[in-house]
């Protein structure tokens, strides 16, 4: 099988490399589809390293296919499952082995392209809105910023679950795709941003899913009180300044988290939550993929290229045929 390394020189060069065989537990995966993320740039880059136990010299955190090995012992997946899913390092490969529970089911109405969109974002935001923010239908939420990936996927799942999204971009023409999927206030990023907030809710957010940071100081004062900051990366910088009184009488919690670096058992948790109350949503078309751009699998290097370049609104995915 093949698979893209990366080069000491921090270039990809598509290898062949020994076919896997899974283990106990384990499925093998016939890749079709693999989505790409900044990530997989900043891995071939030398800037961000798969975590400790896992193939740092081929990138790649998700992707969709069809099973067609299992390992001893497996009992929910079987060969021709059509399957998705989020895994720390080495998406960008013919074959991966996987535990079998960690693997997303794949509806039977989406394409492996589309399913190779769905992972990443849409694992990270429901996490991050719901399970980590605790958001409640008819809550208000802020997503920072409401563009591509994760913030496309955290506007849907505010929306479709019956929470109220708001959206931030520095350019507001950026959000028209955010709008489309249910976006319902389109607010610019710059230092009017609580006031804004407080006016379109009248006593602030109840979670705060960032991915811009680091002006938090000016941002808490649109939470409300007892609300919920979710970081998930620090686009803007990472250094910021707060103000500890103003902080204690506001009672907010504040908390950061990674999908990456989850351990194992983390990963099947998030997986079965994602099969249970996720899939169905894709499958019955109130949850739609985000858009994509396609790119043959021999060719990771234009993609890249892509993501680096231009300011599409979606995702790049990497198709095998």
């Amino acid at each position: 099988m093949q698979a893209w390394r990366i080069q000491d020189d921090h270039t990809l060069k598509l290898e062949q490399r020994e076919a896997l065989e899974p283990g106990t537990g384990q499925v093998r995966v016939a890749v079709r589809a693999v989505g790409v993320n900044r990530a997989d740039i900043m891995q071939t880059q030398g800037l961000y390293p798969a975590p400790p136990g896992f193939d740092n010299s081929v990138p790649g955190l998700e992707y969709a296919g069809v099973i067609d090995a299992v390992g001893d012992g497996v009992m929910g997946r079987q060969v021709g499952d059509r399957v998705m899913g989020l895994i720390p390092s080495a998406a960008y490969s013919e074959q991966l082995v996987v535990h079998e529970r960690e693997t997303l089911t794949l509806p039977d109405e989406l394409d492996f392209a589309t399913g190779a969109t769905i992972p990443e974002a849409f694992l990270t935001a429901y996490r991050g809105l719901f399970l980590e923010g605790g958001l409640q239908p008819g809550q208000w939420c802020l997503i920072r910023p409401a563009t591509a990936g994760v913030g496309l996927a955290a506007t849907q799942l505010a929306n479709v679950l019956g929470a109220r999204p708001i959206g931030t971009s520095r350019d507001l023409d950026n959000l028209a795709s955010a709008r489309e999927m249910g976006l319902l206030e389109a607010v610019l990023e710059d230092d009017n941003l609580p006031d804004r907030l407080l006016e379109i809710t009248g006593e602030g957010v109840a979670v705060i899913l960032d991915m811009v940071g680091p002006d938090w100081k000016n941002l808490l004062k649109g939470l409300r009180i007892e609300g919920k900051l979710v970081m998930l990366s620090a686009l803007g910088g990472a250094t910021t300044e707060l103000n500890l009184r103003a902080l204690i009488a506001r009672r907010p919690t504040m908390m950061a988290m990674t999908m990456r670096s989850q351990p194992l058992e983390k990963r099947i948790a998030i997986a079965e939550i994602f099969n249970d109350r996720l899939a169905p949503l894709f499958a019955n078309g109130r949850l739609k993929p985000l858009p994509l751009k396609s790119f043959p699998f021999s060719d990771a290097q234009a993609a890249h290229k892509h993501m680096a370049e231009d300011a599409f609104s979606g995702k790049r995915v990497l198709v095998n045929d």
